[in-house]
């Protein structure tokens, strides 16, 4: 497949996009904008993309495939520019958001003049933002999905499909109502839980000065994706809001259960409550890739003692293992281990115990 691919927004998942499509289509033309100049400018330089363009519309209207890579406010605001350029005949417009519904209904104007729109929602994120964060091997067995209305036909799917071959992603076809709702339920929601715990913890703490030193182990890890983008979570909580306001509904009855476990002393509801908890959770999948990027932590059981950060990492710099972030745990309630190194893959986490193991008689765990 030799095509004109013209990607939207070349930041970590437009440049992985563009990396994926050159690997397994190398004749495929990648061109590239960005409202950030210093990203386009470096998606060339190392070659993300082949050109760049100052505009949309002159990255368009000669592109057989479209994809666009920006918050979902935005992307509205892309799609309704791209009605008034005159586009390729067969082109195909896809978009990479978090949230569907709203967006795939907004793209009726596009086709209302006959061109093809797939909504597309790659499942893979990083802790790293920006182009230089791009890499090829972000979606491998990731979940890849679009969101065809029922007039796109079979074709226009396979064509979309062929190009992100290279992607290597699991490629699932669904309405865009159901994206959002399956979404809603293992992404969306967890992340506004997250930030409520938090936003509860800081309240807690102008009474109570030693809830952030106590919640620098397990309560930081479990609460983790509240970290994750302010402007982005707006987006997605504005853009799917009736799916979390009836998820918020049904949240509040469920704790409303749990109220009235407490308030009877019902040790037994209590009881089956978390062991029923435990075994759906259990069963989950603990080597595919979800909604929400894995976190690839080892928890190491060293001694506490000046140097001993310095010892381990030598060994992994030795064996050229990268890590994304070390750390000492004071509280350790339920977390095995007294250091935590997190890494950007599970290979990468499988070599570093190897190698620790290797090289020490430290105790490791990857966590429950």
């Amino acid at each position: 497949m030799d095509s004109r691919v013209f990607i939207i927004g070349v930041g970590l998942i437009g440049g992985s996009i563009a990396l994926c499509i050159k690997k397994d289509h190398p004749k495929s033309i990648i061109i590239g904008y960005d409202i950030k100049q210093e990203e386009l400018k470096k998606a060339k330089k190392i070659g993300v993309i082949d050109e760049m363009v100052d505009c949309i519309s002159e990255g368009a209207k000669e592109a057989d495939f479209i994809f666009i890579s920006a918050p979902v406010m935005e992307t509205e605001k892309i799609i309704s520019e791209l009605t008034t350029i005159t586009l390729k005949r067969n082109v195909i417009i896809t978009d990479t958001g978090s949230t569907k519904s709203s967006i795939v209904s907004h793209a009726s104007c596009l086709r209302e003049k006959n061109i093809t729109f797939i909504g597309g929602h790659p499942m893979a994120g990083s802790h790293k933002s920006g182009v230089l964060a791009a890499k090829s091997i972000l979606f491998e067995n990731a979940f890849y999905l679009l969101t065809p209305t029922e007039d796109v036909n079979e074709a226009q799917i396979d064509r979309l499909k062929g190009l992100l071959s290279g992607t290597k992603a699991k490629l699932l076809i669904m309405a865009a109502k159901d994206h959002d709702y399956l979404t809603g339920v293992v992404s969306h929601f967890p992340h506004l839980i997250a930030a409520s715990i938090v936003h509860q913890a800081e309240k807690s703490s102008h009474t109570y000065e030693l809830v952030p030193r106590l919640a620098a182990g397990g309560f930081r890890d479990i609460t983790r994706i509240a970290s994750s983008s302010p402007p982005m979570w707006r987006d997605i909580l504005l853009h799917n809001k009736k799916i979390l306001l009836d998820l918020l509904d049904k949240w509040q009855n469920e704790m409303e259960y749990v109220r009235d476990f407490l308030i009877k002393e019902d040790g037994q509801s209590i009881y089956e409550y978390f062991e029923k908890a435990k075994q759906f959770r259990d069963l989950l999948p603990s080597k595919e890739k979800g909604a929400i990027p894995a976190f690839y932590d080892l928890f190491v059981d060293v001694p506490d003692y000046p140097g001993v950060i310095s010892e381990i990492t030598g060994y992994l710099a030795n064996e050229r293992i990268s890590i994304t972030n070390i750390r000492i745990i004071e509280t350790r309630e339920e977390i095995y281990g007294i250091l935590v190194i997190s890494f950007q893959s599970d290979s990468d986490r499988s070599q570093a115990i190897a190698c620790i193991m290797k090289n020490t008689n430290y105790e490791v765990s990857v966590g429950p």
